[in-house]
């Protein structure tokens, strides 16, 4: 079956500008066209651009990705790389998790703080609070608000 550029951009949950921004870019090299010059989508293209919208959502470059599309087209004597790149993508994304959570736990911290706060009615009763007070799950966060290392688990 064939899908028009504005049918393949609803299967895939993105503007229609993104799918001919991509193929601007020559992220798109198995695209073919109809006789008037319209972009047509295969349903093999799908799994194609499944991918590309995961390499970006997962930060890669779009010189990255095309790298990659090229090496997918090449076929199998370009396994390895792609693997490579698959790997080093997903560590960059572990990475980026690891620094969400740290992120959210200091949100969560910040959190029990105001709240702590209000409901004392000032901000300094954290001026009083002790060590043993404050939920363990937040002494990371609270050592890495005071500027203190941080011990990893």
């Amino acid at each position: 079956m064939l899908y028009t550029i504005g049918e393949m951009a609803k299967k895939l949950n993105v503007a229609p500008s993104t799918l001919r921004y991509y193929d601007k870019e020559g992220l798109l090299p198995f695209l073919e066209r109809s006789g008037g010059g319209i972009r047509m989508f295969k349903d093999e293209d799908f799994e194609y651009l499944s991918t590309i919208e995961c390499l970006k959502k997962a930060g890669m470059s779009i010189k990255d990705i095309k790298s990659f599309i090229d090496w997918c087209i090449e076929g199998d004597s370009t396994i390895e790389q792609r693997l490579e790149s698959i790997k080093r993508q997903r560590e960059s994304v572990l990475a980026q998790i690891e620094q969400m959570h740290e992120t959210l736990n200091m949100l969560d911290y910040k959190q029990w703080y105001y709240e702590t706060a209000k409901k004392a009615g000032t901000c300094d009763v954290h001026n009083s609070i002790k060590e043993n007070e404050i939920p363990s799950v937040f002494h990371n966060a609270k050592k890495r608000a005071k500027g203190l290392t941080v011990i990893k688990k």
